[in-house]
């Protein structure tokens, strides 16, 4: 199963999950008891918490995808293969965290870095990278093109 059906699925499933419970809720405002009523609100804000959770953990998966599409048609050169296909992933690992370190404004080198962490099953700090990526490349776009990118764009 591909993620975009994966996402389809729990976006479908807290929807129906959002309106089975509110229908709770809005039965518990009714009730004359003030007691009932704040826990009508309570079960009225669950899905209303889950939607902003899911929204952004959705605008997260968008962004880097985005990242990972743009980075694509750039990345030809060895050096950027995926840590899967090379010999030594804690060299390539290595390789990415010195990269960052070398230019910690670079959104690309925190992209791969994060993927080098998706490599090891270390989730968290590979989200946390791709986080950094992704506002770092959100900082980049809004200022305009990079000097890299207008040289690129003069040789083509």
């Amino acid at each position: 199963m591909t993620a975009r059906r994966v996402v389809v699925l729990l976006v479908a499933v807290l929807l129906f999950y959002a309106v089975v419970i509110g229908r709770q809720g809005v039965e518990l405002l009714g009730d004359h008891r003030w007691t009932v009523k704040a826990l009508g609100i309570g079960v009225l804000l669950l899905p209303l918490v889950g939607a902003v959770l899911v929204a952004g953990e959705v605008r997260f998966g968008l962004a880097t995808q985005r990242l990972g599409r743009a980075l694509g048609p750039e990345d030809e050169s060895a050096a950027d293969t995926p840590a899967d296909d090379e010999a030594d992933p804690d060299e390539a690992f290595d390789r990415r965290a010195d990269a960052v370190r070398q230019e910690p404004e670079n959104w690309r080198a925190w992209y791969r870095l994060a993927m080098a962490y998706g490599d090891a099953h270390d989730t968290p700090r590979g989200r946390k990278a791709m986080r950094q990526a992704v506002r770092l490349e959100a900082a980049q776009r809004s200022s305009g093109p990079s000097p890299d990118a207008a040289r690129a764009h003069d040789r083509d």
